[in-house]
């Protein structure tokens, strides 16, 4: 048996995922590229790889890695790039997406043989939290102004547009697609590419995908562009546990349950968004707080139902631990990162990756 903590990682949870993605590749011709961002675990790129098309990225890290452990295309975007990376950027991808003109021109003779984009900003989003908006006040992600972005249009070969997150909402996504079409069509007209961002959860249980697609092709056709999606969450979506075990309990005032992680290192966008994690089943009549072992007052996952009173010794999977978790993992208070292991297509169950003391002081100098 793994010694916990570890991240789990359910070939064939993933593979559902990649199934409606390849479904929507399909149906639509739209090219999909995993969002590294997301989700960088390349352990199984092996299986992701056939039903995806590359990857995008949002580092010269990403776009290394993206080329040398998932390979087709690799796309290349950040928020600014640096005069020491752009070499090794370019090195390493298909396309690279600038996030404003003044980048843009910045590298423009660098760039000259590349097949180039830029980041807008259509000022909408579907985004329910400020600080993952792009499109909240003063956004430096992205250019919005029209007759800007026209006068190097000659220079430009494609657009990303990414103002979504987590929206299953069909209708909302058509709808704000609408207003960029209503913003920016003289201008999707002219080049051959557009990618749409990621943050469209389309692998949702009951997402209009046949609409989806529909509209993915209409787009497509209409500006005669391809079409490419960026997903990270949608990719990835219930294919991953958090596998924990209980050190300690203790009642003030509620009953509590100390594991062997921490919120803040091994989940932090959980933390972050204020959210609470996920467990299955949360049923029972036993209602606990888990608890995780740093010292932080408020590294606390949620809490849950269960079937019994929790003791130490007591195994608990937290639900949901691959999109914008595993790439946030960190080394607070020294405590164990979780392995990584991963549960093949046939059942069986092999660890890929252990982190050591060794791990840790090599984070640091």
């Amino acid at each position: 048996m793994i010694q916990t903590p570890y991240y789990l990682i359910d070939k064939a949870g993933l593979l559902r995922n990649l199934r409606t993605i390849e479904r929507v590749r399909t149906q639509s011709g739209a090219k999909v590229l995993l969002a590294l961002k997301c989700f960088a675990t390349w352990s199984v790129f092996d299986l992701m790889r056939e039903y995806m098309d590359g990857t995008t990225s949002s580092s010269l890290n990403e776009v290394r890695l993206g080329r040398e452990t998932f390979g087709g295309e690799t796309h290349a975007y950040s928020v600014a790039y640096a005069d020491h990376e752009i070499d090794e950027v370019l090195a390493n991808s298909d396309k690279i997406i600038f996030n404003s003109i003044s980048q843009f021109e910045r590298f423009a003779d660098k760039t000259a043989a590349t097949s180039r984009g830029l980041r807008l900003n259509p000022q909408i989003s579907a985004s329910g939290f400020d600080l993952a908006d792009p499109a909240r006040p003063f956004s430096r992600l992205g250019e919005w102004d029209v007759e800007k972005v026209a006068a190097i249009i000659g220079r430009l070969d494609g657009f990303m547009i990414h103002n979504n997150c987590e929206n299953a909402d069909f209708a909302r996504f058509d709808a704000i697609l609408t207003q960029i079409e209503e913003k920016f069509g003289g201008l999707l007209k002219q080049v051959n590419w557009v990618s749409l961002g990621g943050g469209i959860h389309f692998t949702a249980e009951g997402y209009a995908l046949d609409a989806f697609c529909d509209r993915l092709k209409s787009f497509s056709q209409r500006y005669g562009v391809q079409v490419y999606l960026e997903p990270g969450e949608a990719a990835v979506t219930k294919s991953t546990t958090l596998e924990v075990t209980v050190l300690d309990t203790l009642f003030n005032g509620k009953h509590l349950a100390i594991v062997d992680s921490s919120i803040e290192a091994h989940m932090l966008d959980l933390l972050i968004y204020r959210q609470t994690a996920k467990i299955a089943p949360d049923a029972g009549p036993h209602r606990s707080m888990i608890c995780g072992k740093s010292c932080l007052a408020g590294d606390i996952f949620g809490e849950f139902h269960f079937e019994h009173a929790l003791k130490p010794g007591d195994r608990i999977s937290i639900q949901d631990a691959a999109g914008y978790t595993m790439v946030k993992k960190n080394w607070f208070n020294g405590v164990q990162m979780p392995a990584i292991a991963v549960r093949e297509l046939d059942g069986s169950i092999r660890k890929v990756r252990d982190f050591t003391f060794d791990d840790f002081k090599a984070s640091l100098s």
